[in-house]
């Protein structure tokens, strides 16, 4: 099996594009819904987290998506929201010993240099397996606002008070903590179950106003997504909003622009108008979940990154990748190869694709088939900064200060001073420090010559003799990853 990894690891060299890009999301989703924190205890549940986040840090991951809503519920102190139940083992009930998995999970990423998106699910509030509910759930309190569909609870789309209140939760995320990103997921009206139709003729009757019933809700989750953008913007216009939306928008049967797949709509199904909310720019990035494989009939996954990559309409568009099932499937252009390489090559090429997430961190972590193996050693080999956003911030930071070498007793250590920044958006956040030999020419696009990306205003260097001569480069990111200007150190090592 190793040789065979190896084999794997020099083929994926080969496809891949000549140096790994400077500027590039790299993401994992840390979920919660599918229970496997629940009741494990915190000290259990902060070594599971540190072990992956250690594992995901090692591959070159730069964001993670940690749910902390999954039904109407919080994986943090809520005065709006109970505790969840994937936390505890019931909903309400708090943890013993008391923490909070959220601030924890900020702390821990940003320690990292990795950015902490929290992922909420706007409109489930029960799933299939929840049997009690805490009295303190919103429904409790506003029942006419939900409907059940085939098991699961759902706060009612159609609802303007639901909008508000969904909202006012992840402003409450966002005001009290510094989370980078508020991410939601593909469940906004439920996916469909044949012959069961939505229960939302009260709201319909109230608010539908004689609207085609597919356009009405279509407008109720655009106006959501609309509001949350906004909401966000007026508390941290720093903090970044997206989705990451079924894989599929519109078949081509449906829709003459749609893809050329048979598999479910976004539009239709799920009334989420993915290319209205990109296209209005109420979504910072855009995720499709483009789980399938390449060669699937209903859904082939170059068809769908090549038609999404056409209609990125000026927003990032990230790739969600589905780890076990990338390795499950051969290379229909090399059998003897999984289709990582084939993927990634197509990432990479394709134009306003800015990135991927792996669907899902544990599942990465178990390396299947040698796949973080070649994210460690092929795609992720160099560090990364995050695509930048500059319809939110475009402004550069100023550049470090005073950069100095000092000989300490644990060898030579390199020096800079934050520079000054009075708005929050152009302040230095994080630093680069690049590393060139004399004479060579400084490239900063060149992503092979970052020795480091850290919060911190030191670096330690490693002495080489003292015959060696380089240059070294620092520059400051703010909180939108925007660049500043170099600060340039001639050193002997």
């Amino acid at each position: 099996m190793r040789k065979l990894v190896f084999v794997w690891l020099l083929l994926a060299a080969a496809v891949a594009v000549a140096g790994n890009p400077k500027r590039e999301f790299r993401g994992a989703w840390i979920q919660s819904v599918n229970g496997q924190f629940q009741g494990m205890g915190r000290d259990r549940m902060q070594q599971v987290l540190t072990s992956q986040l250690d594992d995901l840090q090692r591959d070159g991951i730069n964001a993670i998506f940690f749910q902390v809503r999954c039904e109407g519920d919080a994986l943090y102190p809520s005065e709006l929201e109970p505790w969840s139940r994937y936390l505890t083992g019931r909903q309400g009930m708090a943890p013993e010993p008391y923490w909070d998995p959220l601030q924890w999970m900020i702390d821990q990423c940003h320690a990292r240099q990795m950015e902490l998106h929290a992922w909420i699910n706007p409109y489930r509030a029960k799933t299939k397996g929840t049997t009690e509910m805490a009295s303190t759930h919103e429904y409790f309190r506003h029942p006419d606002r939900f409907f059940d569909y085939d098991g699961l609870m759902l706060f009612d789309p159609g609802c303007p008070e639901n909008r508000d209140y969904i909202c006012q939760v992840a402003c409450d995320i966002v005001r009290r903590y510094d989370v980078d990103g508020i991410h939601m997921d593909d469940y906004f009206y439920p996916y469909p179950v044949a012959g069961l139709p939505i229960p939302d003729e009260d709201s319909y009757v109230k608010y539908g106003n004689g609207m085609d019933r597919g356009d009405w809700r279509r407008r109720n989750v655009n106006l959501f997504v609309r509001q949350m953008c906004m909401e966000i913007r007026k508390v941290k216009p720093w903090v970044k909003f997206g989705v990451s939306p079924f894989g599929i928008y519109r078949n081509q049967r449906t829709d003459p622009n749609g893809s050329a797949t048979t598999g479910l709509q976004n539009y239709d199904d799920l009334y989420a108008d993915v290319l209205e909310w990109v296209r209005q720019g109420w979504v910072d990035y855009n995720l499709p979940q483009i789980y399938w494989e390449v060669g699937n009939r209903a859904a082939d996954y170059e068809t769908l990154i090549r038609w999404w990559s056409a209609h990125a309409e000026g927003r990032p568009l990230y790739v969600g990748q589905d780890v076990e099932r990338t390795v499950k499937f051969a290379d229909p252009t090399n059998p003897g190869q999984h289709q990582m390489a084939l993927k990634y090559n197509l990432q990479r090429t394709l134009p306003g694709i800015y990135g991927s997430c792996q669907w899902y961190a544990a599942a990465v972590c178990r390396n299947p088939q040698g796949y973080q193996d070649m994210l460690r050693q092929v795609y992720h080999s160099t560090p990364a900064l995050q695509p930048v956003m500059p319809w939110i911030d475009s402004k550069r930071p100023r550049k470090p200060r005073r950069t100095t070498v000092l000989w300490t007793e644990d060898g030579p250590v390199l020096f800079w001073k934050a520079p000054r920044g009075r708005k929050e958006m152009q302040k230095a956040r994080q630093y680069v420090v690049y590393r060139f030999r004399r004479g060579e020419r400084v490239d900063l696009e060149d992503a092979s010559h970052i020795l480091a990306i850290t919060s911190q205003t030191f670096l330690p260097l490693a002495y080489e003799g003292g015959n060696t001569h380089y240059v070294y480069v620092v520059t400051a990111l703010d909180r939108l990853q925007n660049e500043s200007k170099a600060a340039k150190k001639n050193v002997q090592l």
